[in-house]
Order: structure tokens, then C-alpha cells, then sequence
């Protein structure tokens, strides 16, 4: 069994997912930490911003709508790995481990 895993890590598809992969996690990361990390510095150096409403009689205040937009945003970013995991990801893995059995003959 370990000969199969490194017959799969030596294939130039395996460096292609572990690259493609992780370019897409830190991407994401820092966009989730920008914005998260930027809404806290807007909370402790403008904090008259994030109280104010969004209109004009409103209970919402522009800090509850940009955490929620947040929150929403963040749930998109985690949908579009999902996608991108169960179709691209899923599909270079298959590829690689079907290489890999047909070469060692399993």
C-alpha cells in the first residue's frame, strides 16, 4: 500500500491538485482575513460608522448588515472550495489513483 501512495505523490498530477489546492485555500484565507480583521479595525478606529443606520429610522445598523454580508460572503467562499473540491479536486485524485493502480498493475 505505501508503494501505491508514493507511486501517487511522484505523479506530476499529484504536484498539480497539492499546488492548484493550496492556492485556492490561501486565497481564500486571506480574503476571509481582510475582511473579517478589516471589519474589526473599522469597529475600534470608526466606531461612529458602525453605529450609524442604514436608513433613516431603521434598528439595522451598518455594522449588523456588514457582519451579516460577512457571514453570507464567507458561506459563498466555503461553497465555491466545496465545488471546486467535488469536481476538479475529486476528478485529479481519481485520475492519479487510476495511474497509479494501472502502473503497479493492482
Amino acid at each position: 500500500m505505501q508503494a501505491f501512495y508514493a507511486h501517487m505523490r511522484e505523479n506530476p498530477k499529484y504536484q498539480e491538485l497539492v499546488a492548484k489546492r493550496g492556492r485556492l485555500s490561501w486565497s481564500l484565507f486571506a480574503i476571509v482575513m481582510v475582511l473579517f480583521y478589516g471589519l474589526i479595525l473599522v469597529v475600534a478606529f470608526k466606531p461612529a460608522l458602525i453605529g450609524q443606520r442604514v436608513t433613516e429610522g431603521s434598528s439595522l445598523t451598518v455594522g449588523v448588515a456588514a457582519g451579516l454580508t460577512l457571514f453570507v460572503f464567507f458561506w459563498f467562499l466555503t461553497a465555491l472550495y466545496v465545488r471546486r473540491a467535488n469536481g476538479e479536486f475529486d476528478r485529479l485524485t481519481a485520475e492519479i489513483a487510476a495511474e497509479a493502480k494501472k502502473e503497479l498493475g493492482a
